[in-house]
């Protein structure tokens, strides 16, 4: 498979699966490569800065540096974007308005990173915002209204082979390309790490170690390309040998 260009999803099986340091780490290899890189996240959810809290935004930007990040709508609860928009009073995210946003950023960036909000079916707001009981549009919809593939973000641990299957079937009935990433690999492996990575579902285009997204950003960008496959412009042809234990 050639480099992905243009715009690609980022999605993953749930939320707090990774899919940030996922995107920062196809960031930074993409930048590293010598490409213009954007990253836009359409609804965040859950960041109260008054509290400390950072944006998804801001930490791809301080680990990967890409030419351009933005956020379409923030909201200040922890939901899925169609409920935080409504329980807050807000206008809530239209998914024609982000699709010719990014579609707008795809002319002048080589590859547009877009990050979705928990999994891939996740509602993201109303299908068309002045009809609130018209249904609600999700990351899938975007990736078809985009023609764009998907990155699937997945854990290691019990309960990912059905989650990866189920969003590997849900991208394949929407005629849309999914690659598998694992989000976190952990340091100190269980049996269901390695079982699960011999039978995960899917082409498995990239490895990251667990705590990579504390990593300094300088040494996070050198490490970036190593966890991925040249799809995502990695140099790694095989992301199941970095998890290999050592003797």
């Amino acid at each position: 498979m050639d480099a992905l260009t243009g715009p690609v999803l980022i999605t993953g099986t749930d939320t707090g699966v990774g899919k940030t340091i996922v995107t920062a780490a196809i960031a930074a290899s993409a930048t590293a490569a010598g490409l213009r890189v954007a990253v836009v996240k359409p609804g965040q959810t859950g960041v109260d800065p008054a509290y400390g809290e950072v944006t998804d935004e801001e930490v791809i930007a301080r680990l990967a540096a890409p030419a351009s990040t933005r956020t379409l709508a923030a909201y200040p609860d922890p939901l899925a974007p169609i409920a935080a928009a409504r329980v807050a009073g807000m206008a809530a995210l239209d998914l024609y308005t982000v699709v010719d946003t990014v579609k707008h950023v795809a002319t002048e960036y080589d590859l547009v990173l877009v990050e979705g909000a928990g999994g891939l079916l996740v509602p993201m707001g109303p299908r068309i915002a002045a009809m609130p009981g018209g249904g609600a549009w999700n990351v899938g919809d975007l990736a078809v209204s985009l023609g764009a593939p998907a990155v699937v973000v997945t854990r290691a641990g019990l309960g990912t082979l059905n989650h990866t299957a189920l969003t590997l079937e849900a991208l394949e009935r929407r005629g849309i390309t999914g690659l598998v990433v694992l989000g976190a690999w952990p340091a100190d492996l269980e049996l269901v790490h390695l079982t699960n990575l011999d039978d995960l579902p899917g082409d498995l285009h990239g490895l990251l170690p667990e705590g990579a997204g504390t990593m300094e950003p300088g040494v996070f960008r050198r490490s970036a390309p190593g966890w991925l496959t040249e799809t995502l412009y990695g140099s790694c042809d095989d992301p199941r040998l970095l998890a290999e234990p050592e003797e």
